[in-house]
C-alpha cells in the first residue's frame, strides 16, 4: 500500500470519510485565514501571535467558475495526454464565508452554475511507486447526491 500525503503539509486533512482544509483561528480576534498563517495575525486591527489550527467547512457555495482550456506551463503535471480540459471553482465556505480556488472534480464548466452548493472532495496529484500526493477539488453536492 502506498503512503498518502498531503500536497502541502498541514493545509489538507486526507482522511477520506473526513477531508478537510484547514486553515488558521486567530485566538484573540477570532479571524480565519486560508492558507494557514504561522507568524501572527492577518487582521490589520489585530497582529496577535496567538494563532491555532483549525479545519475549515467542507461545503460551500460556488461564487464563481472558470475554464482550463489549454495545458498550463510548467510545473503542472497533466493527469491525462492529451491534455484534457478543466473547471476551476472559487467556493465561498459555509461557514467562514471566505473563497477558496480549486479544480472541479466530475464536471466541467458546462455543468456549473453560480449559486450552487459544492463540496470539497480528494483526488491524487502526483504518484509514484511509493508515494500517492493528495491534492483539494471542488465538487458539486449534486453530481455526489445523483451518482
Amino acid at each position: 500500500m502506498k503512503k498518502r500525503i498531503p500536497a502541502v503539509e498541514g493545509w489538507l486533512n486526507i482522511d477520506p470519510a473526513h477531508p478537510r482544509l484547514i486553515g488558521t483561528k486567530c485566538s484573540d480576534c477570532g479571524s480565519i485565514f486560508f492558507p494557514r498563517e504561522t507568524v501572527r495575525c492577518r487582521n490589520p486591527r489585530c497582529g496577535s501571535s496567538r494563532l491555532e489550527a483549525t479545519e475549515l467547512s467542507s461545503r460551500g457555495t460556488l461564487w464563481s467558475y472558470t475554464g482550463a482550456e489549454y495545458k498550463p506551463p510548467e510545473p503542472y503535471v497533466p493527469r491525462t495526454d492529451p491534455f484534457q480540459p478543466f473547471a476551476i471553482a472559487a467556493v465561498e465556505l459555509a461557514a467562514e464565508k471566505m473563497v477558496i480556488l480549486g479544480q472541479v472534480d466530475g464536471v466541467g464548466v458546462e455543468g456549473l452554475k453560480v449559486g450552487m452548493e459544492m463540496e470539497l472532495t480528494l483526488d491524487t496529484l502526483l504518484e509514484d511507486d511509493e508515494t500517492e500526493t493528495i491534492t483539494w477539488k471542488w465538487k458539486p453536492v449534486s453530481v455526489r447526491e445523483n451518482a
